[in-house]
């Protein structure tokens, strides 16, 4: 994959370091760091994840699933569980989805949510 290895080199030489140093620190020999920056090898996750660490950047950035070094941000503004499911029977196909049928203490569960939505049990209004 050659993202990775062009985003290996980038911060390799964004801090000047040379392949034996990085070697060094994630514990690979120089030769085997040339490979990994030219795209012959592929480094083990462990070793993704010292560069991870050591460069701090995240292993999307690696991979090139994303160009920020940080990593896939993602804006979560939680909300209660009425704003998210302000329609009660989408809800409780929710429910029913994410629970075994039958079970008695996936009922309990399953009462306890709808409870938090506003105190009707499935299947039942107050």
């Amino acid at each position: 994959m050659k993202t990775i290895a062009e985003r290996l080199k980038l911060l390799r030489n964004g801090v000047g370091y040379s392949q034996k140093e990085v070697g060094q620190i994630i514990g690979v020999s120089q030769a085997t760091i040339n490979r990994y920056e030219l795209d012959i090898a592929m480094p083990m996750h462990e070793k993704l994840l010292h560069y991870a660490e050591h460069f701090d950047v995240s292993l999307d950035y690696l991979y090139g699933r994303t160009d920020n070094p940080q990593g896939m941000l993602f804006d979560y503004e939680p909300g209660s569980l009425k704003d998210q499911f302000s329609d009660r029977e989408q809800f409780e196909r929710f429910i029913e989805f994410c629970f075994e049928p039958g079970s008695p203490g996936n009922e309990k569960l399953k009462t306890v949510l709808v409870d938090m939505l506003g105190g009707d049990r499935l299947g039942k209004k107050k």
